[in-house]
């Protein structure tokens, strides 16, 4: 390992214990404890995580994978991001497919999965209620999500799942106006956080702004997938998008 990829595994660290840590947001976390506490009938012998999720993946990845939140019985149970539901399923498995991940499952922190050139992350980091985050919880996230992007410095493409996790990176990357959201939508931008900051030990970006991609994809929930709103092959699609778009 090279100093800077071992430079940017240790801040990566760093920044997953800060927002493992958090309690910025006092309904996020009444309601994560709370579903830890009480549990689902089919998990009650189970420890639930029960705090906020950072993201997961290669430090050098080249695609960034953007959801919404940590589901309250995937993410908030197992605690570790898309893990242990079935939106997991889906996305891990068209990930496998796409020679991103070594495995098509993810069930639990120390099943064996590791990614390849892509890292999975969300908006807000606790289970919200309803799975809708206030906006100002978005807003107190946001330092979160710049800092990991920063990190990530061969980040090319970012796959937004689901219209939040789009409008939360066209705000990241200055996208304005900001094109309707639709599946297979594609979205050129440029990413500031990339640049260099001296007084900021999570940075370590390049000395100029980089170009990144969005694609945008229907989030592999269930009401999505049950429905055929969003299939394997329109999954498939997308990230065959963003792996070309990423090695070109």
């Amino acid at each position: 390992m090279n100093s800077r990829r071992r430079a940017t595994t240790d801040t990566l660290v760093k920044l997953r214990k800060e927002i493992e840590q958090c309690r910025a947001c006092p309904r996020l976390v009444r309601w994560r404890e709370s579903v830890a506490r009480d549990k689902r009938a089919a998990y009650r012998d189970e420890t639930y995580w029960g705090r906020p999720i950072s993201g997961f993946g290669d430090p050098d990845a080249r695609i960034v994978v953007l959801g919404l939140a940590p589901g309250a019985h995937g993410a908030n149970r197992t605690g570790r991001v898309f893990t242990g539901d079935r939106s997991g399923d889906w996305l891990y498995r068209a990930m496998h497919r796409a020679g991103l991940a070594n495995q098509q499952t993810s069930q639990h922190r120390s099943d064996g999965l590791q990614l390849q050139g892509a890292w999975v992350t969300v908006a807000v980091r606790c289970a919200p209620p309803d799975n809708s985050p206030l906006p100002l919880e978005r807003k107190r996230c946001e330092p979160y999500l710049t800092r990991e992007l920063a990190l990530l410095r061969q980040v090319r493409v970012v796959v937004c799942l689901g219209n939040f996790a789009y409008v939360a990176a066209c705000d990241h990357f200055g996208v304005s106006p900001r094109p309707k959201f639709a599946h297979g939508l594609v979205v050129s931008a440029s990413d500031m956080s990339a640049v260099d900051s001296s007084d900021d030990d999570t940075s370590v970006g390049d000395a100029s702004a980089r170009h990144v991609q969005l694609v945008c994809s229907y989030h592999p929930s269930q009401q999505n997938t049950f429905t055929g709103r969003l299939t394997e092959p329109m999954l498939d699609d997308v990230f065959t998008t963003a792996v070309r778009l990423a090695n070109s």
